[in-house]
């Protein structure tokens, strides 16, 4: 097959400059390079794909060329011998040139020779007698093709060496044919392996979809079935394969024309009828088409409506809905406060909100998850107050399957999983059992939950945001709060003022929540009376936000009754007058005096209580441990 002398003497002349360059001896009689006996089973195992694949071709060969005075040789992709087989005379006479297994056949190890210059030239090649680099192997006749694999790269050569004297073209088409084989078997198995791995990846998804899939044909033929809906109808594949939709789904010959008619179905409601009885599912189906664009069959999926219900119910409050956009504010310290709150968003420290009920500690909260990088994840919140003690260790951390009686099946995922990448919101935490600030704390230092139940470690990624209207040092103080847990809750602490401290923005508000109550009460916007509304300009509004949108939804549903909305709030005034007057009755006469006098105290009453400790006590006064210094040069106070 030397189709170009001139090319040909040209490889040679090369093939021998490298075998020079090499420093390759032409009395050289063995490769420079053999694997010892515990290298070999390494080498057979790296190539024995290439070896299971070639053998066969081998074989045939050999079979058609036994008794010609020739000899099969199968390398690896760097010339090392995997496999010989051939007439026995031929063979004695290749091994007492160490022409075996682990022998490398490369031009670096014996010079040119068909199997080295093939891999180094990357082509067919025949090299007879004199063209051989070294004197010993002027007897032969060697003709070599690289195999490829599927990508084009080298894995290895065929060689079929004879005496000299029996060179022929042909011998160099017998093993470019025998190589061609070996090629496109190799790309038969690689295409059957991964139609096989397609084959299992579908369907290992299939399976693990917890809800139902039928594949079926243009004819509406049943050809797969999963197990989730095999689970839903309460049967077995078998009782279903092969047999036509419309046994179970009696619409389909309407569901089929608008597929046909190129619509979809997504989501939508229908019976299936399951032994004798009609059951209620949302369906979706997509249609399977040819390269052509013709419908050659569908996929249809669907799941139990009951169980579209519950996953409803269960998910219901766990997105955040509010941005500082829905914020109402004008008065500078909401500014600061909304800035302050930007600002930390992003942090992955647990934040403290304190403040009075009713001032939009749950709103800040979804700001600050909605500004954050969480904000794609959930935003899961409870109320630790309003949980039964028995039931909150359950409700955060989940169960176990047999944790206790009548636990779900399967179990149950907490809040902590639920709110995995997100954000969980502890609202009332001061309300928390002691028990239970135990096992918060742990999982806040430890980053990892384990179901009631359960011995797993299930690592969770939850940024905290807890809440509270009570003072928690003074529940620390008075043993009902740990003082651990509160430092670790209160990295960054936030401050929500009452209404009555930020009046500028009860205006504001009053226009919003009448322009909100109207349009969910689909009522007009009444109009307040001058008295009226500076009454609730200087109104305390005790139960802040709150109280003053629960008053404007009375103001709309009552509209026009304006002297009944004035006894209202001139009660409401009363009362809260005389619960300001007995709580101002309460106060303690320390706290009466000069400010700068009461901070002084202050300051010196925790340096003394916390044994001079800056940390902790700018911590308790929530102020930074810089602003402490400057207080305490301010007050001549000294440590």
């Amino acid at each position: 097959m030397k189709s170009n002398n001139k090319n040909h003497e040209e490889i040679i002349k090369k093939s021998h400059e490298r075998s020079n360059k090499y420093g390759i001896e032409t009395s050289r009689i063995y490769p420079k390079k053999i694997l010892t006996k515990e290298e070999i089973p390494l080498l057979m195992k790296k190539n024995r794909d290439l070896i299971r694949i070639a053998s066969p071709f081998i074989k045939i060969l050999y079979d058609f060329l036994e008794g010609s005075g020739f000899f099969i040789v199968l390398t690896d992709n760097e010339g090392c011998i995997l496999s010989t087989i051939g007439d026995k005379d031929i063979l004695a006479a290749a091994k007492e040139l160490n022409m075996v297994v682990g022998a490398y056949m490369d031009e670096n190890s014996i010079g040119t020779n068909a199997m080295g210059t093939a891999i180094k030239e990357d082509m067919p090649i025949q090299i007879s007698a004199k063209e051989h680099f070294i004197t010993a192997y002027h007897r032969w006749t060697c003709s070599a093709a690289p195999i490829h694999n599927t990508k084009g790269e080298i894995i290895g050569t065929l060689n079929l060496t004879g005496n000299s004297h029996l060179v022929h073209p042909h011998t160099l088409g017998l093993v470019v044919a025998a190589v061609r084989s070996i090629e496109n078997q190799i790309k038969s198995e690689e295409a059957n392996n991964k139609l096989m791995e397609t084959y299992q990846y579908l369907n290992t998804i299939i399976e693990s979809i917890n809800f139902g899939i039928i594949a079926l044909s243009k004819n509406g033929l049943i050809k797969n079935i999963n197990e989730s809906a095999c689970s839903m109808f309460n049967c077995i594949k078998e009782d279903l394969m092969e047999r036509h939709i419309e046994e179970i789904l009696p619409k389909w010959q309407e569901i089929n024309k608008r597929i046909l008619s190129g619509e979809k179905i997504i989501d939508e409601e229908i019976y299936f009828r399951i032994k004798g009885k009609s059951q209620k599912y949302i369906i979706s189906l997509h249609s399977i088409q040819d390269e052509k664009g013709c419908i050659i069959g569908s996929v249809l999926s669907f799941k139990n409506i009951q169980n579209v219900y519950n996953l409803i119910n269960k998910y219901t409050g766990m997105k955040a809905r509010y941005t500082f956009d829905d914020i109402i504010y004008k008065s500078n310290n909401m500014k600061k406060i909304i800035e302050y709150s930007k600002s930390i968003s992003d942090s992955p420290s647990t934040i403290l909100i304190t403040g009075e009920s009713g001032t939009g500690k749950e709103i800040l909260a979804q700001a600050i998850h909605n500004n954050s990088s969480r904000r794609d994840f959930g935003f899961v919140a409870i109320n630790c107050g309003a949980i039964p003690e028995n039931l909150i260790e359950s409700e955060l951390f989940g169960y176990d399957e047999g944790a206790f009686t009548g636990a779900k099946r399967g179990g149950n995922p907490g809040k902590f999983e639920l709110a995995n990448g997100g954000t969980l919101f502890l609202d009332e935490i001061g309300e928390m059992p002691l028990d239970m600030q135990v096992k918060l704390l742990r999982v806040l230092q430890e980053g990892c939950i384990t179901r009631i139940g359960g011995n797993k470690y299930i690592d969770v990624d939850v940024r905290i945001i807890a809440a509270t209207n009570k003072n928690l040092l003074q529940e620390v103080k008075e043993g009902r709060f740990r003082e651990d847990l509160y430092y670790r809750i209160s990295v960054i602490p936030i401050v929500l003022p009452p209404l009555r401290e930020r009046r500028e923005d009860i205006p504001l508000l009053i226009e919003h929540f009448l322009k909100t109550k109207s349009i969910k009460l689909r009522k007009p916007i009444p109009k307040l009376s001058t008295i009226l509304y500076d009454k609730m300009l200087s109104y305390n509004w005790l139960g802040n936000i709150r109280e003053l949108e629960n008053f404007i939804e009375s103001a709309v549903n009552f509209d026009g009754n304006i002297e009944f909305l004035m006894n209202k709030f001139e009660n409401l005034n009363t009362q809260n007058q005389n619960t300001q007057i007995s709580k101002y009755n309460t106060i303690s006469d320390d706290l009466i005096g000069p400010l700068d006098e009461i901070e002084k105290r202050a300051i010196i009453s925790c340096l003394k209580k916390y044994d001079n400790n800056i940390s902790k006590c700018a911590k308790i006064l929530n102020i930074s441990r810089n602003t402490l210094y400057l207080k305490m040069k301010r007050y001549n106070i000294t440590i």
